[in-house]
């Protein structure tokens, strides 16, 4: 019998579960959309403030893992764990936990990647840094190029090991999120 997916050691998922970059889709725009009509009556009762699509399938010339990210922000005080109980039953897994924090996946199965796979980030409304790294790659093909070519250096490197690639990319997204925070002042306040 196949260990279920919590059972499994972090090597064992980044085998299963390897790190995949293709060009950019034109359907990801739609899948998001889809995902987000879905989530919006689970969400709206449990005061939502915006839900919005996020990493590089949000950016329409870079190359992406083919999962659709979210950034779903609550008003503050709202109930955190009234949400985490409503992603899960909406067929959200909790990944992981900060506080004020905690990232969701759907479409991760025993047999690898579903056919659409999402994470969703979920946190209080103004935590919100991958607003403004989108809007930058977005406005910036320069700064895209150099984040799709790092990207695709460590997927090189880093196929089988997901915190590893992830950590790579730390400092750039950290650099240019505050260049775009001085570019954007109070966009997403």
């Amino acid at each position: 019998m196949a260990k279920k997916l919590s059972e499994m050691t972090n090597e064992e998922l980044w085998q299963l579960f390897p790190i995949e970059l293709c060009a950019h889709r034109s359907s990801w725009a739609a899948q998001y959309a889809r995902e987000e009509a879905r989530l919006l009556p689970v969400l709206l009762p449990l005061r939502l403030a915006r839900i919005s699509h996020v990493g590089s399938t949000a950016v329409g010339s870079i190359c992406a893992k083919p999962i659709i990210d979210l950034l779903v922000e609550l008003e503050k005080g709202a109930d955190m764990s009234a949400v985490e109980a409503a992603l899960i039953g909406a067929g959200y897994r909790a990944m992981s936990r900060e506080p004020k924090r905690i990232s969701f996946n759907r479409g991760y199965t025993e047999q690898g990647f579903a056919e659409e796979v999402f994470h969703l980030h979920l946190r209080f409304s103004g935590d919100n840094d991958e607003l403004y790294f989108r809007d930058l790659l977005r406005e910036r093909p320069d700064v895209a190029l150099l984040y799709e070519n790092l990207k695709k250096r460590l997927k090189k490197k880093y196929t089988h090991n997901r915190d590893a690639y992830t950590d790579g990319k730390t400092e750039f997204i950290r650099r240019y999120t505050e260049e775009a925070k001085g570019m954007y002042p109070g966009r997403y306040d």
